[in-house]
């Protein structure tokens, strides 16, 4: 779920960015996967493809399914399989899609994983490297560590990353819709209340590859926002508008996010199936962000004030 190219630096914590001496390291000796920041806040990491590469891709949590760029995937000579419904912020399109006979990062591999065959030209306008997006159909398969102080990726099948996570376990909630979603991954939401926290909570999908917090209409404040100017985007020829919500503070379980601006389409592009979510949460609101996909939980270390 890509927003950061459309709004610039909506940045949710201003100590995001702290340049340490020492070489970051993974907990528990899990091999350390060095992060590579786009204009601040867009995660790259190096893969390889069916062994070749490196090549630098977004590491996204938010997306359920890896994407590959159009011209890389001519060069590995790569035949879509088929079509398949690719939703975004208020988006939805249809693109190719191939398997990959091997994905690997960190010397960490998955075979036989579903790729959607994409322009992305967005992404190579805020930095010509990228070549893709890293999705969960990847990710999925480890414990995850997203350090966010330390800029690096921590990917692991021991489950040592477990035994450093310290802190409150956030459930993984069930997503809105049908309990099938093959051939995707069932997307990565949690139960977060915004404002006070007597309104109902929303599900939101914690978005490594956003720093632009959004809310569908339907997920918006149950307070009436205040408009603000009104950020705007091209997608696949079609102008689409976001309105700016008011700051409001969120929970989630015992961690609280201040003053939090949340931004909501104002029309769609494409017409496809409802969100499974009520928004996007990135996971820069955090100091790290540690998942097991397996046990169904997140620890996420809020900024130190």
């Amino acid at each position: 779920m890509l927003l950061q190219k459309v709004f610039g630096l909506l940045s949710v914590a201003a100590s995001c960015f702290a340049v340490l001496n020492a070489e970051p390291r993974c907990p528990g000796h899990v091999p350390s996967l060095p992060l590579r920041l786009v204009q601040s806040s867009l995660p790259i990491v190096s893969i390889k493809i069916n062994s070749d590469g490196p090549y630098d891709f977004v590491v996204d949590t938010g997306a359920q399914v890896t994407t590959i760029d159009i011209a890389l995937a001519s060069e590995l000579q790569l035949t879509a399989t088929g079509t398949a419904g690719v939703s975004g912020a208020g988006t939805y399109s249809r693109s190719p899609f191939t398997y990959l006979d091997l994905l690997e990062a960190g010397g960490q591999t998955v075979p036989h994983t579903l790729v959607i065959i994409q322009d992305i030209a967005q992404l190579k306008a805020a930095d010509s490297r990228i070549r893709g997006i890293l999705g969960e159909d990847f990710l999925t398969h480890f414990d995850l560590l997203l350090d966010n102080r330390q800029h690096v990726l921590c990917l692991d099948t021991s489950k040592s990353l477990a035994l450093y996570a310290k802190g409150e376990r956030t459930l993984l909630e069930k997503p809105y819709g049908s309990e099938q979603d093959l051939p995707f991954t069932r997307p990565l939401v949690v139960s977060v209340h915004i404002g006070s926290a007597e309104f109902a909570p929303v599900l939101l999908r914690l978005d490594s590859g956003s720093n632009a917090p959004l809310l569908y209409v339907s997920g918006a404040p149950r307070a009436s926002p205040k408009r603000e100017p009104v950020l705007s985007r091209v997608v696949n020829g079609a102008m689409q508008g976001f309105d700016v919500l008011r700051p409001q503070d969120i929970q989630i379980g015992s961690t609280v996010v201040r003053q939090v601006a949340f931004v909501s389409p104002q029309n769609e592009v494409g017409k496809g199936a409802s969100p499974r979510e009520d928004g996007m949460l990135p996971t820069l609101a955090f100091e790290s962000v540690f998942v097991s996909y397996s046990e169904g939980y997140a620890v996420l270390k809020p900024w130190a004030p």
